[in-house]
């Protein structure tokens, strides 16, 4: 087996890889810490796709490490004769996205595979409802959602329209480990792809149809049509694909109190404005606020570059500030609007199902008591919701309503498989309009929540550990983890101690083990007395490790309290 020194070379003598890497490489010469970073490993197709800092070598993103993986999934998709139903690419605002996705397009082409390019760039949860629209076997997009500039990404759907999911994405991986060599990637010049139909562009056509399938889902229309047009709105698109379509929706509908943040409405891979284009981050919506309070804003919403998170402030009038609401908070604001409003429409199917993932705040699990309607739990990854939806279909068993992550995604619908940044803020502001015709704020609703069902507050704390070293000391503290045996955590008793990697429950006081019946996965998940829990797991598109933590309190303060207490036990216990 070659070390990393000798495939650097081989990069460099290959005839295969063009002469402007090579003088990247060239440059390299004498930095063996960087050469190793960039050759020690091949940057891994996974379950997720791709994602990885963009550069020349093999732990990169780049047109060799693409062009791999896009001949393997050709491969495939021959395998499954899709070649005539062809693939739909989509790419958002960084830096060689376009690039890619026409490198990607052409290999599928070279491969007698028809695909379908978006003419400019395009919100992830639109390829996902194109991949079904068009009938197409797959999708591709490319995108490093939320993570900072230096990086690219490479996500890949299925017919279904969802992210690959067992037993499809290992069947991908295991036909891309066989490319061996970049002189089997196929390739076409562009201009025969296109007089042979096999590279055809798409655009207004499917936005048409994509917002009309959004609209479908508001509610109350006629409280828009008469208010919409006295919610003032915030929004910015973090340089990123939102400003494609977030605008002209919203006015469609009747927001037209809108205000852009001019500083980030073009499109910008190197993101100039923020450290980092992440909804989750306060910082990235420092303009935002700003604008917010000059022109006094009821809410402020920001996408991160593919458009598939939202985040969201809302101006409390109580204080007169702009308060935070976490991407629990705001799908619980849903989750319970449509809840709510169905049931008073006589629309609230009692099969209905809302489907979170097993890291989401567990409020909703009182909401959905509440109104008779069925919890389903899954893996951290939307991909998991988007799989159950399917499953959904094809049993006939129950209608899917609502899905969420914690990590600012949700979905409204099943036109598409995946979370959807673009729904979510035409539906927040929906939500807002409705409640301010009651004079109440999201801000007030939120509160009234939490006095209803409880105040749970949860948090994520995470370590970023990166290259070889990192990557170790991440298995490292799981496997420390997964052998360590302790029945209790500050103040609170384990109940349940739950190894998704070894598909098993244990019952903490009394031994006795059930099989858990979800994917094997290496995540840790510790369910604790008085509804609180917490759970680590090695995240799958960044070096870190990630801690979740959840508790539920009778009033604010104890809440905040019992979650400072827990998280530091918890950092006790990994340290």
């Amino acid at each position: 087996m070659k070390n990393y020194k000798e495939i650097y070379e081989q990069w460099l003598n290959d005839a295969n890889i063009d002469e402007e890497t090579k003088k990247e490489l060239i440059k390299l010469k004498g930095n063996d810490k960087e050469i190793k970073e960039r050759f020690y490993c091949d940057l891994t197709f996974g379950t997720g796709g791709l994602r990885g800092i963009m550069g020349a070598g093999t732990n990169r993103m780049n047109k060799y490490t693409i062009g791999k993986v896009t001949q393997g999934l050709a491969n495939y998709i021959s395998l499954k004769n899709g070649k005539e139903k062809g693939v739909v690419i989509a790419y958002d605002s960084r830096n060689n996205s376009k690039k890619f996705g026409e490198e990607v397009a052409l290999i599928l082409n070279a491969n007698g595979i028809r695909t379908y390019i978006f003419e400019s760039l395009r919100p992830t949860p639109e390829l996902s409802f194109a991949v079904r629209n068009l009938n197409a076997i797959a999708g591709v997009v490319i995108t490093a959602s939320h993570n900072p500039p230096e990086y690219n990404g490479y996500k890949v759907y299925w017919e279904d329209g969802g992210q690959i999911v067992p037993p499809i994405d290992k069947e991908i991986i295991e036909q891309v480990n066989k490319i061996k060599d970049f002189k089997e990637i196929k390739k076409i010049k562009k201009d025969i792809a296109i007089n042979n139909k096999l590279y055809n562009i798409i655009g207004e056509d499917i936005d048409e149809k994509y917002l009309n399938e959004l609209k479908k889902l508001i509610l109350n229309n006629n409280i828009i049509k008469e208010y919409g047009k006295n919610l003032k709105v915030v929004y910015t698109p973090l340089h990123g694909t939102g400003i494609t379509l977030v605008p002209r929706l919203l006015k469609e509908l009747g927001f037209t109190n809108l205000y852009i943040v001019e500083e980030q409405e073009k499109p910008d891979g190197n993101f100039p404005t923020v450290n980092y284009p992440n909804p989750e981050d306060s910082g990235a919506f420092e303009l935002a606020l700003k604008l917010a309070k000059e022109v006094d804003a009821d809410i402020v919403l920001a996408n991160d570059p593919d458009a598939d998170r939202l985040g969201v402030y809302v101006k409390d009038n109580k204080s007169s500030t702009y308060r935070l609401f976490t991407g629990n908070m705001t799908a619980l604001i849903i989750a319970q609007y449509l809840l709510k409003e169905k049931k008073k429409k006589n629309i609230l199917l009692s099969d209905g199902v809302i489907i979170k993932t097993i890291v989401s705040s567990n409020m909703i699990k009182k909401i959905v008591e509440e109104y008779k309607v069925h919890l389903i739990e899954v893996l951290t990854g939307f991909k998991y919701i988007g799989q159950q939806i399917k499953l959904l279909e094809e049993n006939h068993k129950y209608k899917f309503i609502f899905g969420y992550e914690e990590s600012y995604g949700c979905l409204l619908g099943t036109y598409a498989r995946d979370k959807d940044g673009i729904a979510a803020v035409m539906e927040i502001c929906e939500i807002a309009c409705y409640y301010k015709y009651y004079k109440l704020t999201l801000c007030d609703v939120m509160d009234n929540m939490y006095e209803k069902y409880g105040y749970y507050k949860e948090d994520l704390e995470f370590f970023t550990l990166r290259g070889t070293e990192g990557l170790k000391k991440i298995q490292l503290i799981m496997e420390e983890l997964r052998n360590k045996d302790f029945n209790n955590i500050g103040e609170y008793e384990i109940k349940y101690k739950i190894d998704y990697l070894k598909s098993e429950k244990l019952q903490v006081s009394t031994g006795n083990i059930e099989k858990v019946d979800l994917p094997e996965s290496n995540v840790l998940y510790y369910e604790l007395n008085n509804d609180a829990w917490f759970c680590i797991r090695p995240s799958g598109t960044e070096p870190k490790i990630k801690v979740y933590i959840g508790v539920k309190g009778n009033n604010k303060d104890q809440a905040e309290y019992l979650l400072k207490n827990l998280k530091e036990n918890i950092l006790d216990l990994i340290d």
